[in-house]
């Protein structure tokens, strides 16, 4: 008999199995897939590790959660830095005084600021992401960074999608190519699924294995990453996720463009980005691996990669929620279990939160 039963052996489960291991539980882990690690699984390709399911950095500003995963790796130095190709033109983002000088040439921040100020629109209650991008950044930077990123992104025009998806639109004012401003940020050396089989050491884990409620019986708790509606044989009808294709490419060069990520903001472009997977790690292999993403319609067996936060799959994640209260030995986390798009260290730092709520109260019934 297991003290706990975990669903899904990505970072969240993972986690949280540590823990409870740590502690004198008794875990078994399974996962559907054919191996660890979840979306964030790296493979080991002609001595470059592959971001499988796309480009995945850790950065957190938690001491708890970066020293947690120190324990299972080393990191190395990497920092994120994306730059954007619109009709062959390279700006880059998060938007900076860099981007502002390509576009405009403008030199200082008053410039710049000054520039988007004479084409926003202010509007006290966007309608739409369209309205809300223009009134935050202007019509110049709208055009050329966000729109055919975004329609591409989630296959609607960005005059149908809701204001808040680009509500906080990332504007610095400096020479900082930075993407994030994490305190802690680095790429795990040997990559995340090397980290994963760390995390794990020492605990049952069964791959090509799927929840049952024969297997359920197996153990006092449930710990269930997957997606709630699923679990719930979609009973309250399907919640909505953006899906992707990954198509990826080894070539006999050692070096296709230059950085790790590479996003295409025309809408030409059917593909969102291409990363090239040695630049994560600093590589000086001969050749490299190259993958596009394409983003796609999602149907049910399929990979969700991006939930569609709209009122309506709000509204239908807020029942599966109050559903969820009615089963007293299952415990929904995670990215799926939740509804929600998570960065890692998130995860992490929700796995370790309701670890300790776990070895401290066994009452606990729908916790994330």
């Amino acid at each position: 008999m297991y003290d706990y039963l975990i669903i899904g052996a990505g970072a969240f489960g993972a986690a949280i199995a540590r823990m409870l291991t740590d502690n004198g539980k008794h875990c078994l882990v399974i996962d559907r897939r054919a191996h660890i690690a979840g979306n964030i699984y790296t493979e080991l390709v002609n001595g470059i590790n592959v971001h499988v399911y796309g480009a995945h950095i850790f950065h957190t500003d938690s001491n708890k959660v970066w020293d947690f995963v120190c324990r299972f790796a080393d990191f190395n130095h990497y920092r994120h830095t994306v730059l954007a190709n619109y009709e062959g033109a390279i700006y880059n983002l998060p938007f900076n005084m860099n981007t502002f000088n390509k576009l405009w040439g403008v030199v200082t921040p008053e410039q710049a600021k000054a520039k988007i100020a004479e084409q926003s629109v202010y509007l006290n209650e966007p309608k739409n992401l369209e309205e809300q991008a223009i009134s935050l950044v202007g019509k110049d930077i709208y055009e050329t960074l966000i729109k055919g990123y975004t329609e591409k992104q989630w296959g609607r025009h960005c005059a149908e999608l809701p204001p808040f998806i680009i509500k906080r639109l990332p504007v610095r004012f400096t020479y900082d190519n930075s993407y994030f401003n994490s305190r802690y940020q680095g790429i795990p050396i040997g990559g995340f699924t090397n980290m994963i089989s760390n995390m794990l050491d020492g605990i049952e884990v069964r791959l090509n294995t799927s929840y049952t409620s024969e297997l359920a019986k197996t153990a006092g708790k449930v710990i269930y990453t997957g997606a709630i509606d699923e679990y719930f044989n979609y009973e309250l009808g399907q919640l909505e996720y953006r899906g992707l294709r990954f198509e990826t490419e080894y070539l006999g060069i050692d070096n296709y463009q230059g950085c790790a990520v590479m996003n295409y903001t025309d809408g030409a472009t059917q593909f969102t980005r291409i990363c090239e997977h040695k630049h994560f790690e600093f590589g000086e292999q001969p050749n490299t691996v190259i993958t596009r993403e394409y983003p796609q319609i999602w149907r049910k067996g399929d990979e969700p990669y991006y939930p569609i936060n709209d009122e309506k799959n709000t509204a239908l994640y807020a029942r599966y929620k109050e559903i969820a209260m009615s089963e007293p030995n299952v415990i929904f986390g995670g990215r799926l279990g939740t509804y929600r798009y998570l960065d890692m260290d998130q995860v992490i730092e929700q796995s370790l939160s309701l670890a300790e709520e776990l070895l401290t109260n066994q009452s606990i019934v729908f916790k994330i």
